[in-house]
């Protein structure tokens, strides 16, 4: 198992993590997201995959979704 810690940015409520799940999940090899949401600001989100993510592929994702990975 590999763990991988990103911020989003912008996330304001439950269907904006949800929206960032989904997408999250959509990459290959993911099993699960943790995200704590800070309303309106940089949320941390730990994504636990069985193997190493592919940083674009995380970046494309949270994009999809309609928020911004920070750094």
């Amino acid at each position: 198992m590999t763990q991988t810690a990103i911020l989003v940015h912008g996330m304001t409520c439950g269907h904006c993590v949800s929206a960032v799940t989904e997408e999250l999940k959509a990459i290959d090899g993911v099993q699960e997201v943790q995200i704590d949401l800070h309303e309106g600001g940089d949320s941390p989100v730990v994504i636990t995959s069985e193997r190493e993510l592919d940083a674009q592929a995380v970046v494309d994702a949270v994009d999809e979704a309609g928020y911004q990975v920070v750094g």
